[in-house]
Formats: structure tokens, sequence, C-alpha cells
């Protein structure tokens, strides 16, 4: 006697039997648009979009403030590649500065989410977010700093305590760059130029100041 009765299945209609945390993170970036912060998002929001019932989000993650650290460390460690390959290219700290700006400004404007996530969970988010941010914004001081210091030592120039100016630099781009999230395609190139000016005066003040005797600092 034959059965009209579906073939029994692990997973229901729809849904994914089998899910990673890559999922997980894709779909959490995909609902977090460009006015929404990670933080906002439900746990049924996310399952919901990723195929799976809710309580599989939990041998990923132990809950959602974990799953939005793991986000802000996949924008951070996307960003400083893509910015290391633009200094790697760059030979002189004229173009380093003008190669890494113009990266960071190409993120701002691309498809891709990871940056709007990471400057804006540094000013929106909760504590654990915020701090995952500054981990993120430290990782680029120290490659920073190793560049600034290899440029020096290359060009023969002084350099004025060499791990503040990465700090300046960072922190002053991040801060911009979180305000020109909204900015209309017409004003970037002008924003682009303004911001490059201001890098190279941290970088000229730097190496004034290096230049200076220790008694006129």
């Amino acid at each position: 006697m034959s059965s009209n009765l579906p073939p029994v299945s692990g997973a229901l209609p729809g849904r994914k039997p089998v899910i990673s945390r890559d999922d997980l993170i894709a779909a959490a970036i995909k609902l977090a648009g460009p006015s929404r912060s990670v933080s906002t998002l439900s746990l049924r929001e996310v399952t919901r979009e990723a195929g799976i019932a809710p309580n599989s989000f939990y041998r990923q993650f132990r809950d959602m403030d974990e799953l939005a650290v793991a986000i802000i460390e996949r924008a951070g460690q996307s960003l400083r590649e893509i910015i290391g390959e633009a200094r790697k290219r760059a030979t002189q700290d004229r173009s380093v500065v003008r190669s890494s700006i113009e990266a960071f400004m190409e993120q701002l404007r691309s498809d891709d989410r990871l940056l709007h996530i990471l400057l804006r969970e540094g000013t929106v988010g909760s504590d654990a977010f915020k701090q995952a941010v500054d981990r993120q914004l430290q990782f680029f001081e120290d490659e920073l700093q190793h560049d600034l210091v290899r440029l020096a030592q290359a060009n023969g120039t002084g350099l004025f305590q060499p791990a503040l100016t990465a700090k300046a630099i960072t922190r002053l781009v991040f801060a911009m760059g979180a305000t020109a999230m909204d900015l209309p395609d017409d004003k970037f190139a002008s924003f682009t130029e303004e911001l490059a000016l201001m890098v190279r005066m941290i970088v000229t003040g730097t190496q004034t100041l290096a230049a200076l005797p220790q008694v006129v600092r």
C-alpha cells in the first residue's frame, strides 16, 4: 500500500540543515543597512535571514553580542587587508597617505557594508561593541606605526612619537569617515582632498617636531 506522506527530513522546508558562523555573519551584515546598527538586530531576524531555526543560532554564537563582535572583527580585518595592500604599493610617505585614504574612501562608497558597520558601532553600539571597535583601531595604529617608522628610516626624515602619530592619523580618518557616510557622490572628491591634507599636516608636524631640539619641544 502506497503512502502520500512526504519523505521524512531533518530540516523544515526552507531551512538549511547545516549553517556556519560565516552564514550568520553574512545574514546579519545583509540586514544591517546604511542607517541601521547591528545592535538593533534581533536573533529571530538574523536566523530567518539565514534560513535556520532560532535555536540553531546557539550552536555558533553565545548571543547576539558575540555575533556583533565577530562582525566588527571581520570588518576590521577586511579593511586592514585592503589598506595594507594599498600601503605596500606605495614607496613614499606622501603616496602612503594618499593610497591609504583613497582605499578607505573607496570602501566607504562600495556596496560592502563592513566599513559602515565598523564606523557606526564605534559610536552607537554597546560598550562591548565600542571596545571591539577600539581594538580594531589599535590594530590599524600598530600597522600604520610600523609603516611610518619604515618610511622615516628610508627617507631619512624624523618621526616624533610614532605611536602617537599613528593614533592621531587613525582616529582622525575614522572620525571623518563616520561623518562622510551620508555624503552625496559629488562631495566625495573634495572631502578626500581635505582629509588627505589634514593627514599630511599631521605627518609634517611630527617630522618638524622630531627635527627640533628637545628643549624646544
